[in-house]
């Protein structure tokens, strides 16, 4: 079996607002449906058992960036947004967090009568991945979610996470159906994390006469898994640090998003109100969209998108939220018609921006004068946290059209 990789994470308390769980529930559905249709489902499976990728998209979607909380957020809003049009869409979310991790085999059970697949090897792929993270391998990590993903080919992921009170962080496992050949001889190429000590790993290769007494699987001819795991560490401290982005990277952003002679995206740049700071988050969740594997290895970058429910870098800026999701779902409505040139100049703004990195030489020492600026202008975009009782107010004006501002945002890139 594939364990594509997994991530360790500070605990972090606290729930998700009412405003925000609606916005990420629609924001990562249209996300998911562009991705549908421009790869198929299938590929969306492949991103969600990324680490990296995961946790990028759960920044883009203005969830705390470094915290344990992500994991439960993400996956809860898209079950919300997806299983209402998973027949069409090809994707099943089960599963949950507590009691709604207990009602995954019955859920998967209904999915497959429905659509034909194999209800029985499927409960089997979800308690074993579960027996092997919480059991098999007892790390210091005991799982509290876990989250079941299958789509109609019959292709699944699973993403679960456990806590350590000794340590005082959360892991998240991910797992990958593609690949698979055993889940019980070293279904992981490799394991990194922090020494804790000796651990008890019944999926070792040395452990098969243990695994003979524990499960009665002595007929099977375990195969070695060959690919590398990954592993995301996610930092102690809650701010977004300089040393945490690829500055070349998100400079090429905010100098795609605030230069205005920059052509290829005319038809984008022609919706109404549109105005750069939108443009800076909609840049970042093409690349979510469209970029390679290799372009999510500085999560963090993604939370300059739409900031973090607690303030870091930034409030979250719902206007900027809001057309960010209708740009989306206008995009995806006119494709259903057509070619949607409006897409197309969607699809093209990560590659755009990327394009720009070589030439960008960023200056780390105002990295801080950024993050002072996006807090500085939050109240004009609606700006909001969790300690908020109520919306900031909000200042007059449109998110278009403000020469002063853009040009003070160019001077820190």
């Amino acid at each position: 079996m594939k364990r594509s990789g997994f991530t360790d994470l500070p605990l972090h308390g606290g729930r998700v607002p009412a405003w925000l769980h609606r916005r990420m529930a629609k924001l990562g559905r249209a996300i998911v449906e562009v991705m549908v249709a421009d790869f198929g489902a299938d590929e969306v499976l492949r991103r969600l058992s990324d680490p990296f990728w995961f946790q990028s998209f759960g920044a883009v979607l203005g969830m705390d960036w470094h915290s344990s909380g992500i994991t439960t957020s993400v996956m809860g809003a898209l079950k919300t947004s997806l299983n209402p049009i998973s027949h069409d869409l090809g994707i099943f979310v089960c599963g949950g967090r507590g009691r709604h991790s207990r009602q995954t085999p019955n859920e998967l059970v209904q999915i497959a009568d429905r659509e034909g697949l194999r209800g029985a090897e499927l409960v089997r792929s979800s308690r074993l991945s579960a027996k092997i993270d919480n059991t098999a391998l007892q790390d210091g990590f005991q799982l509290y979610l876990h989250s079941f993903v299958v789509t109609k080919s019959g292709e699944w992921t699973v993403i679960q996470q456990g806590m350590s009170d000794a340590s005082a962080t959360a892991r998240r496992y991910h797992w990958h159906s593609l690949n698979i050949k055993s889940f019980i001889e070293e279904p992981h190429s490799s394991i990194y994390g922090e020494n804790m000590g000796q651990i008890l790993n019944l999926v070792h290769k040395d452990a098969a006469r243990s695994r003979q007494g524990i499960l009665d699987i002595a007929r099977e001819e375990p195969i070695r898994m060959t690919q590398e795991i990954k592993h995301l560490n996610m930092p102690a401290h809650h701010d977004v640090q300089v040393k945490d982005i690829d500055l070349k990277r998100l400079g090429a952003v905010l100098y795609l998003a605030h230069e205005s002679g920059i052509s290829g995206f005319e038809d984008l740049l022609l919706t109404r109100g549109l105005g750069p700071r939108t443009l800076q988050s909609l840049a970042l969740v093409s690349e979510v969209i469209y970029g390679t594997p290799t372009r999510f290895s500085d999560p963090a970058r993604f939370s300059f998108a739409h900031g973090g429910k607690d303030g870091h870098p930034f409030p979250v800026p719902l206007k900027v939220y809001d057309e960010t999701i209708k740009v989306l779902n206008d995009c995806l409505s006119k494709a259903k018609v057509d070619i949607s040139e409006k897409k197309h100049s969607f699809r093209k703004l990560h590659t755009i921006a990327k394009s720009l990195e070589s030439d960008l030489n960023p200056d780390s020492g105002k990295f801080q004068e950024l993050i002072e600026w996006e807090r500085a202008n939050s109240p004009k975009y609606g700006g909001r946290t969790v300690f908020d009782d109520k919306t900031i107010r909000q200042n007059k004006g449109t998110d278009s059209g403000e020469s002063v501002r853009r040009n003070n945002q160019l001077e820190l890139f």
